[in-house]
């Protein structure tokens, strides 16, 4: 796993202080809508859009864009229909990705999402290219300096995690989707910093890319989380913590 989980807490570490606000909150507004419209406004009985609402007010989102986004996604609201949509490929060194959108145009979002891939040295596939590598999991990053590994274990397997991993600077819990708000809540409750947490697609197999074949990856997987249809990005590449660190500082 390593590297993984330190490109997850760097990308949570610059949404916090990033200018590109307004694109974070339209992500984020895309994601209420869209949860809102598939499982109702709800969100006690919508363990999606709860999800979402909790991510848009961890990004300090005024709730009067909560609101106007559940109820675009209701009908309540004329808004723009907006649909899901994955997209895979492959980057620099063989390293397979996995993005997941949310799009009012598929044909604008793959010609644009195709020529990202291409100048950075890599390609979009076929569906279900590398979908089959990737598994959907929740997942949180905690830092070493934040908490002991005897009680982040015991706090997170006892709310339902799955397994517990040394990652470097950071320990990465892992559990099912349905147990994430669990743990999560679980880790707050005890004072536990998170570095980073979401319910996305982790990879089942890693590819180790070095040098220039992994500044072009984290390129790569830097312009396309830009992207503003773009949600999520996975990718099973594993490149060193420095090597990350060294990237994002020049950038």
């Amino acid at each position: 796993m390593s590297g993984h989980s330190k490109w997850a807490s760097i990308k949570h570490k610059k949404a916090a202080t990033d200018s590109k606000r307004g694109k974070i909150f339209t992500r984020l507004i895309r994601e209420i809508s869209m949860a809102a419209r598939a499982g109702g406004g709800d969100p006690d009985k919508n363990p999606s859009l709860r999800k979402a609402i909790n991510d848009a007010r961890a990004a300090n989102m005024p709730a009067d864009n909560i609101k106007r986004a559940i109820m675009k996604g209701t009908g309540q609201l004329e808004g723009t229909t907006y649909e899901e949509a994955a997209y895979e490929g492959y980057g620099p060194g063989g390293v397979a990705i996995y993005l997941q959108a949310v799009t009012d145009n598929k044909n604008r979002t793959v010609s644009e999402l195709r020529h990202i891939f291409a100048k950075n040295g890599g390609r979009i596939g076929e569906s279900n290219c590398v979908a089959w590598m990737f598994k959907r999991m929740g997942y949180i990053d905690v830092e070493k300096a934040k908490a002991s590994e005897d009680i982040l274990m015991d706090v997170a397997l006892a709310a339902g995690a799955d397994d517990l991993r040394d990652d470097g600077s950071n320990f990465e819990i892992t559990m099912t989707p349905e147990k994430y708000e669990a743990v999560l809540e679980a880790l707050k409750k005890n004072d536990i910093e998170i570095a980073a947490s979401e319910v996305g697609f982790l990879p089942q197999n890693y590819v180790k890319v070095e040098g220039k074949e992994a500044q072009q990856v984290l390129r790569l997987m830097e312009e396309l989380e830009d992207h503003d249809d773009v949600q999520t990005v996975s990718s099973n590449f594993d490149i060193s913590e420095e090597e990350i660190a060294s990237f994002s500082q020049a950038g």
